[in-house]
């Protein structure tokens, strides 16, 4: 077209997502490419005219990839961190689907039918414990021959300490030296997002609560992250096995999220309403019409 002239007014393209929120740019956090549909709004300006357009197209959207590193002569002796959803513990497996209970007189749906209760402990990866760990009397021993590592200041011990001053005023506190699961795996993310890591979901029959952390995995991934504990069971004897879960760790988003405070409107309140008779009328509402399906596990 002779004396065209566009000038974009606006320098960034704006991608808005399912849920209907606005975010510039490129999602530019690597790893593997799917398709799903997304909108592209944008105004230019030619021969003296707005033109405003909106067009849907494919979305390049990626799949998180944790990345995990270890020393070359350790990698045939360690335990792999796993996903969560494949290792539940056996007393899930084993509690029954329904309960007495006295309050009501009849039988009830246990924890074990509920889904945000299994899902939160099936989300994520588990890092787990290197080796045996036997407990006696409050002390810690192991019997792990591991070649000596490749790389300089790499630990061969599955445990280090942290002194009682650490924690001092913690309301978590006990009194005695921290635990500290010492790590022989590196982990990266993807550019833009933290590793979040807490105690394994609903895990109070372990015998130590983990000390939650927030690292920024995108930047530190060429040094480990260790797991403080607090040991909770001061008369614990017993061996803690190879394998068990020390830590459950998720890959969450740095950007701070946008908080929006609305008012119910009629259609709102309308939809309260049915989903709340909905799920008083029958069983099973949430996990039948609103819990997303599960993707296949990745390695």
């Amino acid at each position: 077209m002779a004396g065209l002239a566009a000038e974009a007014r606006r320098s960034e393209v704006i991608r808005r997502h399912h849920d209907g929120r606005v975010r510039p740019g490129y999602p530019g956090a690597g790893g593997r490419e799917r398709s799903r549909p997304f909108v592209v709004l944008a105004t230019c300006v030619i021969d003296g005219l707005d033109l405003n357009w909106r067009a849907e197209i494919p979305k390049r959207d990626f799949a998180m990839r944790m990345t995990f590193r270890c020393d070359p002569k350790l990698t045939d002796h360690l335990a792999r961190p796993y996903p969560a959803r494949t290792a539940l513990p056996d007393w899930l497996r084993a509690m029954p689907a329904k309960a007495h209970s006295d309050i009501h007189d009849r039988d009830i749906r246990t924890v074990k039918q509920c889904p945000p209760f299994v899902d939160a402990m099936a989300y994520g990866v588990m890092i787990p414990l290197p080796c045996d760990i036997r407990v006696e009397s409050g002390r810690f021993t192991w019997d792990w021959d591991i070649p000596e590592p490749a790389t300089s200041g790499h630990p061969r011990a599955p445990l280090s300490f942290h002194p009682v001053a650490q924690f001092a005023a913690a309301p978590f506190a006990n009194g005695r030296s921290a635990i500290k699961f010492n790590s022989f795996w590196t982990i990266e993310l993807e550019p833009g997002w933290s590793l979040f890591a807490t105690h394994p979901v609903n895990r109070d029959d372990l015998p130590f609560r983990l000390v939650s952390g927030l690292v920024d995995a995108d930047r530190f991934h060429d040094g480990g992250i260790n797991f403080p504990a607090v040991w909770t069971q001061p008369d614990f004897s017993g061996v803690l096995e190879k394998g068990t879960p020390v830590a459950q760790c998720f890959a969450v988003p740095r950007e701070a999220p946008e908080l929006v405070f609305e008012v119910f409107d009629e259609a709102h309140q309308n939809s309260y309403a049915k989903v709340v008779a909905d799920v008083l009328a029958a069983p099973n509402v949430y996990r039948k019409h609103f819990r997303a399906k599960r993707g296949r596990l990745t390695r």
